[in-house]
């Protein structure tokens, strides 16, 4: 209830090469707003070059327009010209100085700056791994979010400020790197979105041939033969002597053959369909669960359990600082029990929280339940920086706050982590407490398991984003100035299972959180144990 809602594939041989497999993309809009800025600054490098190229091809027309009236009049008479002893000199200065100066001239390379700065540049540009993860991300999110490639294409995204859209080239691209992954599903759809841009008139420099060669093996690959066929028919049609195309449709009507004459049972057909269908729909019940809750399609709480979820202004317990100003708290879930506090971080403090984090953010970690060390994963995708109270009284007072709030000791809490969710950024369903297969996961620390979970958010997402927690159905929203908070372990100090959540991809906008994990040690009199496993 809310405070008043106004607040690598191996290929065939015969038919397409073998390709390899690239790395996931992590990075974060914060990083990436700095390659905007690159851009620009090459863009007004490449204008100053363009303009003293003009200016240069400008004295060059102007020298070659006088010559050019000087030697019409000169060739008409040229004894009677040669006879005034001027004109006889100036030819010989000229021929002799004015030539080779305009010879130096032609061959001064106006390119130096331009060149330089782009040398300069370059070592900050995205390689071939960041293209290719930001085609992942594009790929993810088309899953996550159930969306067509063709509503892709053209942009048509809720919430979008800048409208943007694909190019049958840019279709080609993304189909050619699900190819690299052997991801045949996602190499069907956008080589079909690449062909029927093509096909409705796009002038592009995508040749339908290449995109018919990787389009008709992708079908194959996914079992649909008699598609493959007609695919490579059409191939052949705008390329007789397509070399692999030959080879690939004598060998489909080998294998149709084969099927006719009965050497292939309907049974096998049967379980290659399945097959198929797995590699297309290739998701465990949490991970459609999950989907689900990032598109807003989870499940409803029943109005009984509602009437439970209130709404208060909450003191700290009577803390002495939040008496006479209590805090907005309202109840988003109630097993488990997921609170959210209003207005809890300032503008100024997010600001300031993300200037200090900005130079430091890498890829985000996770814990490494066999080693106990912080380690990357593929299945967390942003970046993060950690913050200390010593740093900065803005991070001091923040950690005060979440102490005075919880009534917890954030003596023995983890430094505030700072996160910064970039193109298809998310976080899959995990859990932040260590199960008891992992007891080494916060040795290292000393401060036993982790016993609760805040979280800032410290930006509104345009659209997707949520924090959603498969077990139960909940989904939690981001909203700019206001925090959630949660116990991951039950005062026995047993994990609480239901507490599994995951950050959904970003869809339209720019995500900003900061989290606070608070340990076992420190909280045995402000949380005392239970004997009840589950209390």
């Amino acid at each position: 209830m809310a405070f008043n809602k106004v607040w690598c594939a191996l290929a065939l041989g015969f038919l397409l090469p073998f390709s390899c497999a690239h790395t996931d993309f992590f990075t974060s809009i914060g990083h990436m707003t700095d390659l905007i800025n690159t851009e620009k600054d090459l863009v007004v490098s490449l204008k100053d070059y363009i303009k003293a190229e003009e200016s240069k091809l400008e004295q060059i027309k102007k020298w070659a327009e006088k010559l050019d009236q000087l030697t019409t009049t000169a060739t008409k008479d040229p004894e009677g010209f040669l006879g005034h002893p001027v004109n006889a000199f100036k030819l010989m200065k000229r021929l002799n100085t004015e030539w080779g100066e305009l010879e130096s001239l032609v061959l001064k390379d106006m390119s130096d700056g331009f060149i330089s700065n782009m040398t300069i540049q370059r070592q900050f540009f995205p390689n071939d791994e960041d293209q290719t993860g930001a085609a992942k991300a594009l790929l993810r999110l088309q899953d996550t979010y159930n969306l067509d490639t063709d509503t892709l294409s053209r942009g048509n995204l809720p919430g979008v400020k800048h409208k943007s859209f694909l190019t049958a080239e840019d279709c080609f691209e993304l189909g050619k790197i699900a190819y690299t992954e052997a991801d045949y599903y996602h190499t069907e759809l956008w080589m079909e979105q690449a062909l029927k841009q093509l096909d409705e008139g796009e002038v592009s420099s995508a040749d339908k041939v290449y995109i018919l060669d990787y389009l008709s093996y992708a079908v194959y690959q996914q079992g649909d033969l008699g598609k493959a066929m007609a695919l490579t028919k059409r191939l052949l049609e705008l390329d007789p002597e397509h070399q692999r195309a030959n080879g690939n449709m004598k060998y489909f009507e080998y294998i149709m053959a084969k099927e006719k004459e009965g050497n292939k049972s309907s049974t096998d057909s049967e379980e290659q369909e399945k097959e198929t269908e797995v590699k297309k729909k290739d998701y465990l019940p949490e991970r459609r669960k999950y989907e689900m809750l990032c598109r807003g399609e989870g499940l409803k709480m029943t109005p009984r359990r509602q009437k439970r979820l209130f709404c208060r202004y909450y003191d700290g317990n009577r803390n002495p600082r939040y008496i006479l100003g209590p805090v907005k708290q309202e109840d988003e879930w109630d097993k488990p029990r997921i609170v959210r506090f209003l207005d809890i971080i300032s503008d100024e403090e997010i600001e300031t929280v993300k200037e200090l984090a900005k130079p430091r953010l890498s890829r985000a970690t996770v814990h490494d339940p066999e080693t106990g060390k912080l380690t990357t994963a593929h299945y967390r995708v942003s970046k993060s920086a950690w913050l200390s109270g010593y740093e900065s009284p803005v991070v001091s007072r923040i950690n005060t706050r979440i102490q005075d709030l919880t009534g917890l000791d954030v003596s023995t809490a983890e430094e505030l982590q700072v996160a910064n969710y970039g193109v298809g950024g998310q976080y899959e369903p995990h859990f932040d407490f260590a199960r008891k297969d992992e007891p080494d996961a916060f040795k290292e620390l000393g401060t036993g398991n982790r016993i609760a979970t805040w979280l800032f958010y410290m930006s509104d997402v345009s659209a997707g984003g949520a924090t959603v927690f498969p077990e139960v159905g909940a989904s939690v929203w981001p909203r700019k100035g206001t925090a959630v908070f949660w116990y991951n372990l039950f005062p026995s100090g047993e994990g609480d299972y239901s507490t599994r959540h995951a950050a959904c991809p970003v869809l339209v906008g720019n995500k900003w959180v900061s989290n606070k994990w608070l340990h076992e040690r420190g909280q045995e009199f402000r949380r005392p144990c239970t004997l009840s496993e589950l209390e």
